[in-house]
């Protein structure tokens, strides 16, 4: 069963799971492939919600516009869903069993309705510690202006 969400991003993390590399194809430095992803309204109304937000800057268009913002924006963790909407089922980012072994964000401008979106992503290294398969990568997520909205390094720890 496929599952799709509403914002056009593929739910299945199963689905490819053959195509991923494995630990010994991650090449550090290597970039990632990505995809474009044109930011919706619903979109990002349906992560808000999905995720307990309800503040008026994501949903009020009349009330965005009265804010230093100028309209509408998405929340900063939209990175969340733009890690997901941005790379292809195939990604070795995606492998069932992975494990978030920590990161940092810098958070330059917002993301907002009508953006696409674009990332650039790579491996930055790779270790063994206890027995565990780290990787080392980060993540840098543009506007269609070049501008960067968001920046991330982090750890992950590979399904054996």
């Amino acid at each position: 069963m496929q599952a799709k969400a509403a914002s056009g991003f593929e739910m299945d993390f199963w689905k490819d799971a053959n195509l991923r590399k494995v630990w010994d194809d991650i090449v550090p430095g290597e970039p990632r492939k990505t995809l474009p992803y044109l930011l919706t309204k619903d979109a990002i109304h349906l992560y808000c919600r999905s995720v307990g937000e309800d503040h008026p800057l994501y949903f009020d268009e009349a009330y965005a516009k009265k804010t230093s913002y100028g309209g509408l924006i998405a929340p900063p963790s939209i990175h969340i869903l733009l890690m997901f909407a941005c790379t292809p089922t195939d990604d070795w980012m995606r492998s069932p069993g992975t494990i978030n072994a920590g990161q940092s964000w810098s958070y330059n401008i917002p993301a907002r309705p009508g953006d696409t979106i674009t990332l650039q992503a790579r491996a930055l290294d790779k270790f063994i510690k206890r027995d565990r398969l780290f990787v080392v990568h980060d993540n840098v997520f543009f506007n269609h202006h070049g501008q960067v909205i968001c920046s991330g390094r982090g750890q992950t720890i590979r399904p054996m």
